[in-house]
């Protein structure tokens, strides 16, 4: 039941829900590689004496690649990937006829096929060692069905569609994929695609659920930390909402 001793990386590590990973995951005993195309020193020094970061750009083939190289390098291994980085507070919301097509095509670069450059990256090596768990971030968005930001909707729809795919693909390497959906949390994309909003967002989203409280980054610590470890080992292809019970799958 323990993420001890595992060599996990992390996307999007340098603030909000990643950061909070890096923190969970290292402080339980995991090597944690952090990676972000923004500073993760705060996220590594969180994440203790065996972490490390890394610049990383998810679209970019390369630059996952290179993550995955100095994971190797130091450690020998990769055990999971947590698959964090997304575009979110700096997507600007509307009626989806009036989406920016800028904002459409990053929102499915960085939320879609940022994910699958990570999943390609540490394949190998998780072949390697005779298995492993990647976890993709999914959304409230995907699973309700979140209007006016259809674009972001619509990336972590596709996160849940690919978590399905490569699941039935990988089972046979012992690599299991699954992914999380999380209602809104209070980080710092939710404040800045919420904005002026964010008060009443937060109210209706609260509204919708069982545990009528906002979600906070360490709710879903356990959720990560459970599928990552080899508690888990029987489950795959699974999207499991963390959103205080708003939707029921």
């Amino acid at each position: 039941m323990t993420v001890a001793g595992k060599v996990v990386l992390i996307t999007g590590a340098a603030r909000g829900l990643g950061f909070e990973y890096a923190r969970s995951l290292g402080q339980a005993g995991a090597h944690v590689v952090a990676g972000d195309v923004l500073d993760c020193s705060a996220a590594v020094t969180a994440a203790g004496d065996d972490a490390f970061g890394v610049t990383l750009d998810v679209a970019d083939a390369a630059s996952a690649d290179a993550m995955a190289r100095q994971a190797m390098e130091r450690f020998g291994r990769i055990d999971a990937l947590i698959n964090n980085a997304a575009l979110y507070g700096s997507l600007r919301g509307g009626r989806f006829n009036q989406i920016p097509e800028d904002d459409w095509d990053a929102a499915m670069t960085v939320n879609v096929k940022g994910i699958w450059n990570c999943c390609k990256a540490v394949v190998p090596a998780m072949r390697q060692s005779g298995g492993g768990s990647i976890v993709n971030i999914a959304s409230l968005a995907a699973t309700y069905g979140m209007p006016f930001a259809l674009h972001y909707t619509t990336s972590k729809a596709a996160v849940i569609g690919l978590t399905r795919g490569l699941a039935r693909e990988l089972g046979r390497d012992s690599i299991r994929v699954n992914a999380v959906a999380p209602s809104a949390v209070m980080t710092e994309g939710t404040v800045e695609f919420l904005g002026d909003k964010l008060d009443r967002g937060l109210e209706v989203i609260r509204a919708g659920q069982s545990i009528q409280r906002t979600l906070e980054p360490a709710d879903l610590a356990g959720t990560i930390a459970w599928l990552i470890g080899d508690g888990s080992k029987f489950v795959t292809g699974q999207t499991i909402a963390v959103d205080g019970g708003t939707v029921m799958l």
